[in-house]
């Protein structure tokens, strides 16, 4: 199912790109985006498994990129974000003895999997710079 993690992804993304210079504090970005910082730091730890920012710890502590704006795309930020977008399935398993019911998994999953192909597409084609250039 779609989430907000891409759009949080995004806005922190954005944040650090805006001071390249400083380890900002979860609490600072989770302030921008009126979250709690414990959201945060959960999309920061995977942007670190990613290798997209670098943290420390202590006082002066915090978060800031590890890679130039212009090397990450919005697609890289979607593809850490999502496995795959899907706009969801019935909650009760269908019923295999109905001509529909036998397949609709399998063709919303090919509908899903083309979704997801024009998304990455478009995406590929937006540097995190062109984005945030735009603040």
């Amino acid at each position: 199912m779609i989430s907000g993690k891409f759009a949080i992804t995004l806005h922190i993304l954005t944040l650090l790109s805006k001071f390249p210079d400083e380890y900002l504090s979860s609490e600072f970005l989770a302030g921008s985006m009126n979250i709690n910082p414990v959201l945060v730091r959960k999309e920061i730890a995977n942007l670190k498994k990613h290798n997209m920012v670098e943290s420390r710890e202590g006082k002066n502590g915090g978060t800031r990129l590890a890679k130039s704006v212009k090397d990450i795309t919005l697609d890289d930020i979607f593809k850490m974000t999502f496995q795959k977008v899907s706009l969801g399935y019935a909650k009760n398993d269908p019923n295999p003895a109905c001509p529909v019911g036998k397949k609709i998994n399998q063709n919303l999953d090919a509908l899903y999997d083309g979704i997801n192909i024009k998304i990455s597409a478009q995406l590929k084609d937006i540097s995190l710079m062109e984005f945030t250039d735009k603040f």
